[in-house]
């Protein structure tokens, strides 16, 4: 690790959070809560190299004072890929558009939380006003669809460096990334899904994937994506905190250093 090398935070405190700062610490990183508005530009000004993990809105906000690149996956990536990866149609459209359509249908901001990711009866019920962002701003919309498992995994170099299951039939279920807790089909779909398509993603990311449930109840067999995640602003559930952590660090982390093929993937740059 770089000489004065540190892990700027969010001021929120989670267990995530703490973790993290815990594991950056283990390395020999000074961990850094952002609790004000100087702090981005102090921590900038005293040289080093700076990571962050934080919220999106934080993350634009304090990027350009730290020197700091955040990788993102491109808005499109999931409704790009072929169905036999996500199992469901899912269509990118401004929100704009998406207030018009019949429903039910799910949808979600590809990036942030400008409003909740949920189940929507029709597009008129999707949350208006400021908060739920501007009337361009994308969105993803996609067939409803159950999931027995859902599982998230810190990819580094398409390569699964730790992961988790987190949740089960939609309640909140972390175990480790063990084969006791992954159910058949998983090894295979997550290497195929990597092998095919890793190449589209920055080279520090989080993927989500699930096993479809029947409507009836019970699993499917079939395995898909949920959705690509930015690791600076992930949360761990059980995985292993130094190895998220290397994940983190490449995802936001010196300008200076991003890799050419990374180079598309920050937002600005």
């Amino acid at each position: 690790m770089t000489k004065n090398a540190f892990l700027a935070t969010t001021p929120h405190a989670s267990p995530t959070r703490e973790l993290l700062a815990q594991a950056a610490v283990s390395r020999g990183m000074e961990a850094v809560p952002l609790t004000g508005p100087d702090t981005a530009a102090r921590l900038g000004a005293q040289g080093g190299a700076a990571h962050f993990y934080g919220g999106p809105a934080l993350g634009q906000a304090v990027a350009s004072e730290l020197g700091v690149a955040l990788l993102e996956p491109a808005d499109d990536w999931l409704p790009s890929l072929p169905r036999e990866f996500t199992g469901r149609t899912i269509r990118l459209m401004p929100l704009a558009e998406a207030r018009g359509l019949p429903g039910p249908f799910f949808a979600k901001p590809p990036r942030d939380k400008t409003f909740p990711a949920a189940v929507y009866e029709d597009g008129a019920a999707l949350p208006d006003g400021p908060s739920a962002g501007e009337a361009g701003a994308p969105v993803l919309v996609s067939e409803v669809v159950d999931w027995a498992a859902e599982f998230r995994l810190f990819v580094l170099d398409g390569e699964v460096l730790t992961g988790s299951r987190y949740a089960t039939y939609g309640r909140l279920d972390a175990r480790e990334l063990t084969d006791s807790h992954t159910p058949a089909g998983f090894h295979e779909f997550t290497y195929r899904l990597l092998a095919d398509h890793g190449h589209t993603l920055p080279s520090a990311v989080v993927l989500d994937v699930g096993l479809l449930a029947r409507p009836e109840g019970g699993a499917t067999g079939e395995w898909a994506v949920v959705e690509a995640n930015m690791p600076w602003f992930s949360t761990l559930y059980a995985a292993d905190p130094a190895r998220a952590l290397e994940v983190t660090l490449r995802s936001a982390g010196p300008r200076e250093a991003v890799a050419p093929r990374d180079r598309g993937f920050v937002r600005g740059l």
